[in-house]
Formats: structure tokens, C-alpha cells, sequence
């Protein structure tokens, strides 16, 4: 058996609204704290997925206007992460996760999020969002600022509508290029003491 918690209002787990799955102690920091505020009031959602007594998995999502990417849409859930642990693979956790999402959020016409396409980064792969039913719209190839410059990769915006008049999201392109902060466990994360842009446009670029 499996469950779901809702946790931006349980104190039991609020530790996880500053942390990944990954096993390091949860850090509120600034942008975190700042973004959680702002956005939990206007219907942020991260909920858990429990099995066997344990946490292995989560999702964040919010209405496109508080979500921590800068993707525009009518009607719009703009789903930050999605995480299951490689132990618990095997239980389509990841879909169960996207159809919890879906049916917690009715009024939706669509859902967006971001993926990867050649980063070095396991999470936010593109083929993996695809099986979780997202299809690709457009996307930018970019360049890191300080890591792996020799690498650059492909990130995509990626939308699944759930209603017949759903219009496509879009985004703000410049605004991707300077990186995520509402995560420190993001592979876009910006930190705080990095001035400017995050990354840079390739321009018909390849990716390997």
C-alpha cells in the first residue's frame, strides 16, 4: 500500500518542504524560505508518497503564477520537481504521482514543466517526462556557466493538457537562462552568491 501526504501544512514532515529526497539535512535558506512563503498561501502543493512506512517520492506543483519556472498559460499547474527513489522503482510511483497531481487539481486545463535533454543531471530528463505523459513544445539550448562548459544541453518546455480547449503554455526564455532558486537540489539551481545568468544560448547549437 501506498499514501500521500500534503505536507505544506503538516509540521510532522516540514522538514522535506527544505529538502529533497536526497540524505542531507534540510537547509532553509533564504530563497527557499522567501519563495515558500510567497507561494504555499496561493496553492503550492508538495506531497510525499509513503510506502512501506517509508518516503519515496514527492511532487511540487503550483498555479503557473507562483511556480518556480517562468511558464505562462491560462488555467495553468506548473509542476516544479518530481522525485521517486531508484529503490522503489517498478510501482509506476511516478505516474501515480502525476495522476495525484491531476486529480488534486480540477479547475486545471493543462499541466507544464521543464526537462532535460543532455545534461549530465539524472532528474528532469525529457524521455523520462514524456512517459509520464508530457509532450515537448519548443526548446533552447544552452551552455553553463561553470560547470561542464564543453556539455551544452537542451531544456525544454513540455506541457499535458487534460482539457479539449487547453491553449499551449509559453515562457520566458530570457528569465530560464538565469536559473532556478527555489531549489538548492535543482540541476539549474543558481546560488546565492552567483551574480547574473546562470547559463548562455547556443545558438544552433549541438548537444552530444
Amino acid at each position: 500500500m501506498h499514501d500521500f501526504i500534503e505536507i505544506t501544512e503538516s509540521a510532522d514532515y516540514e522538514r522535506y518542504l527544505y529538502k529533497c529526497l536526497a540524505p542531507i539535512p534540510p537547509r532553509p535558506y533564504s530563497p527557499r524560505r522567501e519563495y515558500l512563503k510567497a507561494a504555499i498561501p496561493k496553492g503550492l502543493k508538495k506531497k510525499l508518497l509513503i510506502f512501506a512506512g517509508e518516503v519515496v517520492g514527492q511532487i511540487e506543483y503550483a498555479w503557473a503564477p507562483v511556480s518556480g519556472y517562468p511558464i505562462i498559460g491560462s488555467d495553468l499547474i506548473v509542476m516544479n520537481c518530481i522525485w521517486v527513489l531508484r529503490k522503489a522503482k517498478g510501482h509506476n510511483f511516478g505516474r501515480k504521482l502525476i495522476e495525484n497531481m491531476v486529480l488534486s487539481a480540477p479547475e486545471a486545463s493543462g499541466f507544464a514543466t521543464i526537462a532535460l535533454e543532455g545534461h549530465w543531471s539524472p532528474w528532469f530528463k525529457k524521455e523520462q517526462l514524456e512517459k509520464l505523459g508530457f509532450q515537448p513544445i519548443e526548446a533552447i539550448t544552452v551552455r553553463h556557466k561553470t560547470k561542464h562548459r564543453d556539455e551544452p544541453f537542451r531544456i525544454w518546455l513540455m506541457w499535458m493538457p487534460v482539457r479539449s480547449e487547453a491553449q499551449p503554455p509559453t515562457w520566458n526564455k530570457r528569465r530560464i537562462l538565469e536559473g532556478a532558486t527555489f531549489s538548492f537540489a535543482h540541476p539549474l539551481y543558481r546560488p546565492q552568491t552567483w551574480k547574473g545568468t546562470l547559463l548562455e544560448e547556443v545558438k544552433g547549437g549541438a548537444i552530444g
